[in-house]
């Protein structure tokens, strides 16, 4: 099959696996992508997110990891919340989590859709495939914007005119030369209103990310203790934050989500039962949801900075039974929470 007619069959097939959106780059497209990568950890601010320093160069150089590749299809998955998000920050005695962990684990249902898609051009045109969402050394949201999926917002996130800024990115390297899309540019001009509501001060500049002071690695990646003055700033965040995501104003475009599977099953759950789990009762609870890589403790730790920023007295028995819990970080925000709600 000639390239563009492909290219072609290639967009339509994508959209009947249920893509919200393909384009193509090269993978040498962003080379500036090493150089802001090393600023970014040379200030530390990927916080204890080893992983991102181990394999910076493939990480910083899209054609390093897999020097026959020819072309990078980048694609987009959507996740449209039905309602703002933000409101369920009201409910002192329950805890909020981010839109993408409401349902099944993204990784799984768009690496499915991926291989799906990738078998099909493999039977079309034959060449080689690698597939990946978010697990290996790639830059995904850069490389979307060298495709001309849409761009990074002054938040960091991946935006577009036509999807809103609620969505996923896969990617799909392959050997085959297919024609390459115009990069993005930035559309977001001089509003500002993604960095004005980040709770915590995240963004030290338009379009950078100080992931040390950000409620999603806080809650998701940080080990140990949060640092006491932020903790006050996390409200009910007990999974995530969604604060910026909310705010940008190109939603007014966004598109329903197509998968079932990310409908809400979470929802806003009560943080004195949350409080209460042990291993075994949080495996089960969050099996199947992306919840789960962060274990008990890391869980159980997040539910009492909201527990301790709720305001509600009555909830100072639930820490109480925790100020001995054999996780120190645990311990030692129930000890915290009981401060708060005494103070």
């Amino acid at each position: 099959m000639e390239q563009a007619a492909l290219k072609q069959a290639l967009a339509a097939r994508a959209e009947a696996e249920g893509f919200a959106k393909l384009r193509i780059c090269a993978p040498d497209a962003v080379p500036e992508a090493a150089a802001r990568l090393r600023a970014f950890l040379e200030a530390g601010r990927q916080g204890q997110m080893g992983w991102m320093a181990e394999r910076a160069d493939w990480r910083g150089n899209p054609a390093a990891l897999w020097p026959e590749a020819k072309s990078v299809i980048m694609l987009a998955e959507v996740y449209t919340p039905e309602a703002d998000p933000r409101a369920g920050l009201a409910e002192a005695d329950r805890g909020t989590v981010s839109v993408y962990a409401q349902g099944k684990d993204y990784h799984d249902l768009v690496k499915r859709r991926l291989k799906r898609l990738g078998r099909w051009m493999l039977d079309q045109a034959g060449g080689e495939i690698k597939v990946f969402v978010d697990t290996a050394p790639v830059m995904e949201k850069p490389l979307a914007q060298a495709a001309g999926l849409g761009w990074q917002g002054k938040h960091t996130n991946l935006l577009a005119r036509d999807l809103g800024n609620w969505f996923f990115l896969g990617a799909i390297f392959t050997t085959l030369d297919l024609p390459k899309d115009a990069p993005e540019i930035s559309h977001c001009g001089t509003c500002t209103t993604c960095l004005d509501a980040c709770p915590t001060g995240a963004f030290p500049a338009p379009y950078q990310l100080d992931a040390r002071r950000c409620i999603s690695y806080l809650t998701i990646e940080h080990k140990g203790p949060v640092d006491e003055g932020l903790r006050g700033l996390m409200g009910n965040r007990i999974y995530g934050c969604d604060d910026c995501l909310a705010a940008c104003p190109w939603n007014k475009f966004a598109v329903a989500a197509r998968e079932i599977g990310y409908q809400p099953k979470v929802g806003l759950p009560e943080l004195a039962d949350l409080a209460m789990l042990d291993d075994a009762g949080f495996r089960a609870r969050f099996a199947g949801s992306p919840i789960k890589r962060i274990g008990r403790d890391r869980m159980v730790r997040n539910v009492l900075y909201a527990i301790g920023n709720s305001g509600l007295p009555a909830l100072a028995a639930v820490a109480r039974r925790l100020v001995e819990d054999a996780d120190p970080a645990v311990a030692d925000a129930a000890r915290w929470a009981l401060r708060r709600l005494s103070a």
